[in-house]
């Protein structure tokens, strides 16, 4: 069997992490069995689908690498293919047309609630006489299409997740509605439940995986590919995304969109690998930082866990400093240059590169988010800084001004500089000055960053004195 999946998220919103956890779960398993990951929009709520959302996911799920093999199938183009599957519903009496009124719900499930009854049509229309159907539409109602459900009825299904899982149909809430009433059509407009297992059963899809908020309508949707005389897909349903409460994430928890995530800093690889763990574990459970091919070689629902996924900020700032850490100078000033930019810092990128490939050099090992470099790189890109408190009470100290004197004369022996020649200054300074170390490093840090904390001294003092910068900064120093 060809392991075909798919994730079918809904304009409505910016992709959200839960979609996205989700397309990378089956994207995973997808690559694990070589097989195909379709990419489909189900946009028929015209109302809320917007293509600007549509455009976000189709970023954000590029963004995170999640290449689809099929697709964007979008739902609004397959309109007459769900019609004729209510058509054929409604002929071989699988469906019906029901013309209850909005006001005559309400009247039910109000008497429903009086006596402490769970919600639920009480399929009043489900054998309307020709001639009944005709007053209803002399009244100018307009019906809804429903499916009948036998209450007598269990669902089962084994889930990948999950295991037996069983539903009585009695508790699926009556005959469920597949189509809207329509002014245009007489079939209407078809429904999630309906239009979702059209699509799979003519896409060939082998799997569904997706969160387990998804079960209620896993019960109504596999009586549905029964009625079309179709195979029933294997279902997995994956655990929620909980913060850190045990509450389902929630825009009150934060950032909850990729587009979000990515203005934030995180790299694209750094969040598809954290969204690999939000509910799986590897084989080797000390491996925590890993591709999604790398991932996909040992992916299994046998290493999802049931229980809800607890989204940790502190965890996912770690494994996006390690990407950080690792990533080669090119690669970091590629993701750093529109940082720079926003912060509105003058380079050129084609002739400076080399000097910001020394800076991504410098700064990119105390790196947690890619915001902020801006602070950390401020006082290499700007020409007069601004001293902290305690950089004041640095240089304030005694000897502190002999030190930055001393430095600042012996530069004159050096129109280029390297770490090594500067190392060789502050050594040569603290012989001939008698001075402690300490105070020497500290107070060199302080004249040329203006604070008492920062990236590597000797390599920040190379990139000052190459921007022609670090004799400035020492007079200014002495200034004070």
């Amino acid at each position: 069997m060809t392991v075909r999946v798919r994730i079918a998220p809904s304009p409505t919103g910016n992709l959200h992490i839960g979609t996205a956890r989700t397309a990378v779960f089956n994207w995973l398993f997808a690559h694990h069995h070589s097989g195909q990951f379709i990419l489909r929009i189900e946009d028929t709520d015209q109302t809320r689908s917007q293509p600007e959302y549509t455009q976000n996911i189709l970023d954000g799920l590029t963004w995170l690498g999640l290449n689809w093999d099929e697709g964007p199938v979008f739902q609004s183009q397959r309109l007459e293919l769900y019609r004729q599957a209510i058509k054929t519903l409604l002929d071989k009496g699988l469906a019906y047309r029901c013309y209850t009124t909005a006001e005559e719900l309400e009247e039910m499930r109000a008497a429903q609630k009086a006596r402490k009854e769970a919600p639920r049509y009480d399929n009043r229309h489900r054998h309307l006489t020709p001639e009944q159907r005709a007053a209803f539409e002399a009244e100018g109602r307009k019906p809804v299409i429903r499916f009948l459900i036998d209450d007598d009825r269990e669902i089962v299904w084994h889930d990948l997740v999950r295991g037996k899982l069983t539903w009585k149909a009695s508790d699926l809430g009556g005959d469920m509605v597949i189509a809207r009433a329509s002014e245009q059509d007489e079939i209407g407009q078809p429904l999630y439940n309906l239009a979702v297992v059209v699509d799979d059963v003519d896409m060939k899809i082998s799997h569904v995986i997706r969160g387990e908020d998804h079960i209620s309508n896993t019960a109504k949707q596999i009586l549905l590919y029964e009625a079309m005389g179709a195979s029933v897909p294997e279902f997995a349903h994956t655990p929620l995304i909980l913060n850190m409460q045990g509450q389902k994430l929630s825009k009150r928890d934060g950032v909850t969109s990729i587009s979000e995530f990515k203005e934030m800093g995180f790299t694209a690889e750094a969040i598809a690998n954290y969204m690999s763990l939000l509910g799986w574990s590897p084989p080797d459970s000390t491996q925590e930082i890993f591709s999604l091919e790398q991932a996909a070689k040992e992916f299994s629902f046998e290493r999802v866990n049931k229980a809800g996924a607890k989204f940790d900020w502190a965890k996912l700032d770690w494994i996006n400093s390690q990407y950080l850490h690792h990533m080669s100078a090119s690669q970091l000033v590629d993701l750093l240059i529109p940082y720079w930019q926003s912060a509105g810092y003058k380079f050129d990128q084609i002739n400076d590169r080399t000097w910001l490939e020394s800076l991504a050099t410098v700064i990119g090992p105390s790196l947690t988010r890619l915001p902020e470099a801006v602070e950390m790189s401020r006082m290499l890109f700007v020409e007069s800084i601004e001293f902290t408190q305690a950089a004041v009470e640095q240089l304030s100290k005694e000897g502190a001004t002999e030190a930055v004197r001393a430095i600042l004369e012996a530069l004159s022996d050096y129109p280029e500089l390297s770490a090594d020649n500067a190392s060789q200054i502050v050594k040569v300074v603290i012989k001939e000055h008698k001075l402690k170390k300490g105070l020497v490093m500290r107070s060199l840090r302080a004249a040329l960053t203006g604070d008492v904390h920062g990236p590597d001294l000797m390599e920040s003092w190379v990139l000052l004195h190459q921007q022609g910068v670090d004799k400035t900064r020492l007079q200014q120093a002495l200034n004070l």
